[in-house]
């Protein structure tokens, strides 16, 4: 009677050491997956919401205003939504020739502009980082700038969502509305009237092929007077645009 109530004890003793440990690592658990469960619920209603009305602002308009505010440099917005009908044909197929030549066969990522761009980096070459369209929308329109590993599985994740959620048409809205291109010019339309004055409807090729090729530094890089830098990013882009036909998204 007296080992079995001992061994009781010790079983008793062995559990009730284990329970401290236990009982927290069982609420981390339960923390981190109500987290993971928040944020999904959270970012799938958002990639919904921005399915059907417009973006108000991105992060990096944010950004963009504390940076200026704390260098005491004036505050610079210009940002006006334009649905995609009236959005100038030719800057669509502009983007898509300077950004992003298979944006209407992938699937969200282009592995080989991908790879290419990772062999080059290894080599000390300045590439393209490969990313396509809808990851650039992904990025602007959910996330911060940077480069880490976070930030990019964050962006691959956006990536695949508005591609099952918005499609094509609706990305190439989104982005061509929300992309920076220029002090604190964000969007086509506000674009095209601060470089030429002008409704993004009426753009020309030229024209349109001028603001695709100051997109990779829109800040440095200006659409009209431009360097030959950008005067080549243009003439190769207005080359590639001649093979592109109907965009049928």
């Amino acid at each position: 009677m007296t080992t079995k109530k001992n061994i009781n004890n010790k079983t008793n003793t062995k559990t009730k050491s284990k329970t401290p440990s236990s009982t927290f690592m069982t609420k981390v658990k339960l923390f981190l997956w109500k987290c993971f469960l928040y944020f999904n619920v959270i970012s799938i209603a958002f990639v919904f919401l921005f399915k059907y009305i417009p973006v108000p602002f991105t992060p990096l308009m944010i950004i963009r205003a504390i940076e200026n505010k704390v260098a005491g440099k004036e505050v610079i917005f210009s940002h006006d939504w334009v649905p995609i009908d009236d959005l100038s044909l030719n800057l669509q197929k502009a983007v898509i020739s300077s950004e992003d030549g298979l944006f209407l066969q992938h699937n969200g990522f282009d592995f080989s502009a991908m790879n290419k761009a990772f062999k080059g980096n290894l080599k000390g070459k300045k590439l393209k980082g490969g990313s396509t369209i809808s990851q650039q929308t992904a990025k602007n329109v959910f996330l911060w700038q940077g480069r880490s590993y976070l930030r990019k599985a964050l962006e691959a994740y956006y990536t695949v969502l508005i591609e099952l959620v918005w499609g094509k048409k609706r990305i190439m809205e989104v982005y061509l509305n929300s992309i920076e291109m220029g002090n604190g010019i964000y969007g086509a339309e506000a674009a095209c009237q601060y470089w030429f004055h002008k409704s993004s409807k009426s753009l020309t090729k030229y024209e349109a092929a001028s603001i695709a090729a100051i997109l990779p530094s829109p800040r440095k890089y200006k659409a009209v007077g431009s360097s030959n830098y950008v005067e080549k990013r243009k003439n190769k882009t207005i080359r590639v645009m001649r093979h592109i036909g109907t965009l049928e998204y």
